[in-house]
């Protein structure tokens, strides 16, 4: 088990960082969230998962403890696998997670892609016992939905955009997120920012 890794970030890209680790290069896939504290060439460490399949062995990372510990709770769940996990961990936080879950609130899970209505009422039963209570208070004022710009302008930066570039990218697909009812998916935000900075080059 890889608990963890810790090195210079060597590589950015909209799923994934590389992070060189005593001369290797770990390719760790990440949420925008966490992706969006990397920077090229500084130092980084980052909570680790090590999923084995027959044919691959994947690292996923994480911000911190916390957030990779829901991510294995949330696989104890049938019919929810990494890639699903990491998807809930890029529209919530893990403890607006076990908020969802505390609360019976069905359209949280459903804001996540790949989850519909009866696919939550299944997890909010089977994951009812399993996360635990919500650690924080929830926040109060502004709305949560607000945040996608600044996540996505760093995951911008962090990708090694230049400011003014960012901003643009940001602007751009802002009808995009504002005709989204609910939380805005930065990582659906962040595809579709890199491909109007792809067609601006």
């Amino acid at each position: 088990m890889i608990a963890f890794v810790s090195g210079t970030v060597a590589a950015l890209a909209p799923d994934a960082a590389v992070v060189e680790v005593g001369g290797v290069g770990m390719a760790v896939q990440c949420t925008p969230n966490t992706l969006s504290t990397l920077r090229m060439g500084q130092p980084a460490k980052l909570h680790t998962s090590l999923v084995v399949r027959e044919d691959s062995l994947t690292l996923y990372g994480f911000a911190d403890d916390d957030e990779r510990q829901v991510f294995e709770l949330l696989q104890t769940a049938s019919g929810v696998g990494p890639r699903l996990a990491q998807a809930m961990l890029a529209v919530h936080t893990p403890d607006a997670l076990r908020r969802a879950v505390a609360t019976g609130d069905e359209k949280a899970l459903t804001a996540v892609p790949g989850i519909g209505k009866k696919g939550a009422q299944k997890l909010l039963l089977e994951l009812k016992d399993r996360l635990g209570e919500p650690i924080g208070a929830p926040a109060v004022g502004a709305p949560v939905s607000n945040g996608w710009r600044d996540q996505l302008h760093a995951a911008l930066i962090g990708l090694g955009y230049a400011t003014r570039e960012a901003d643009e990218a940001v602007a751009a697909v802002t009808p995009q997120a504002e005709a989204v009812e609910g939380t805005p998916q930065v990582g659906q935000l962040l595809k579709a920012a890199l491909q109007t900075l792809n067609r601006a080059r």
